[in-house]
């Protein structure tokens, strides 16, 4: 996949943030320290316009039943952080940066919070701070402008499966396990629509598209922009599953940022095959790139 210079750009100073934890980390351990660092970058660049207000809002309501929903409102997204801090402030305050982080961390909404959970968010922390590199990565991480206007959803799921494709051939794995190739799963995005008349009807229309293996989503996305080119008035809602932990959370993350709270919930974590998570459901749609060659 030939990579706009944007997204190239993020992938490479993504990839070097790896320099700060030689000697502590093993390299085949890069990626799974670094990734949950981006994932929480973006959040709070997401975050960042209205940041102030979801504070504000916090303390006045903080106490009410229904306060999760008003802090999403006030947020505008399906997601919020009510701590008081962000990357930046964190940064400012270097000797107490693990305390502060962690109340950071912890200020996440629950739907963030499966996310951060899945990466052992804070075994991660313990295990940088006690080596004197929490604030390394933090300061490496923050230096990655990852702000919407800057860095589009779209863009957002090209860096992450940049990043995960060099971090696995790093490690001598299959990348094909992690990563199909975005001309890969264009071409099958059209095979899959071939048939179908996308531009008939102007009425809203609703389908559904399940991935059983979706990794960080790829697939999914993909179909979406298709079906949204085609006809703007369909609304594909996706399904999927992932076993692998870190891509599950990934992809989670990617739907959440797009501002579909509700479709992330349909993102499940375990094996298709022994833990089917949408047993009886049916689907519009089904598109794969199952890990072959795997027992």
């Amino acid at each position: 996949m030939k990579l706009s210079r944007n997204i190239d750009v993020k992938a490479n100073m993504i990839w070097n943030i790896a320099d700060t934890l030689r000697d502590v980390y093993k390299r085949h351990q890069y990626g799974s320290v670094i990734l949950p660092f981006v994932v929480i970058k973006r959040f709070d660049s997401v975050l960042q316009d209205t940041k102030e207000k979801v504070y504000e809002t916090y303390k006045q309501v903080k106490d009410f039943e229904d306060h999760k929903t008003l802090l999403k409102r006030a947020s505008g997204h399906g997601f919020y952080n009510c701590s008081r801090y962000s990357l930046n402030l964190i940064l400012s305050d270097a000797d107490n940066v693990e305390s502060n982080f962690n109340d950071y961390v912890n200020g996440f909404s629950e739907e963030v919070q499966d996310i951060l959970s899945n990466f052992d968010i804070h075994k991660l922390i313990e295990k940088l701070a006690s080596n004197n590199l929490l604030y390394n990565v933090l300061q490496e991480v923050d230096k990655v402008d990852l702000h919407p206007d800057k860095i589009s959803n779209i863009e957002m799921g090209y860096i992450f499966e940049e990043t995960i494709r060099r971090f696995s051939e790093a490690q001598n794995e299959e990348a094909g396990e992690h990563y199909t190739p975005r001309e890969v799963i264009e071409l099958m995005v059209n095979i899959l629509f071939n048939n179908e008349d996308l531009s008939m009807t102007n009425e809203a229309t609703t389908k559904t598209i399940y991935d059983p293996a979706c990794g960080t989503g790829g697939m999914l996305t993909e179909a979406e922009k298709h079906l949204r080119k085609q006809n703007s008035s369909y609304n594909l809602i996706s399904y999927g599953q992932e076993i692998n932990s870190e891509t599950y959370a990934i992809c989670k993350a990617d739907i959440l940022i797009k501002g579909k709270g509700e479709d992330a919930d349909f993102i499940k974590h375990g094996n298709t095959l022994s833990n089917d998570r949408f047993k009886n459901y049916s689907f519009d749609y089904i598109i794969s790139n199952p890990p072959f060659g795997k027992d």
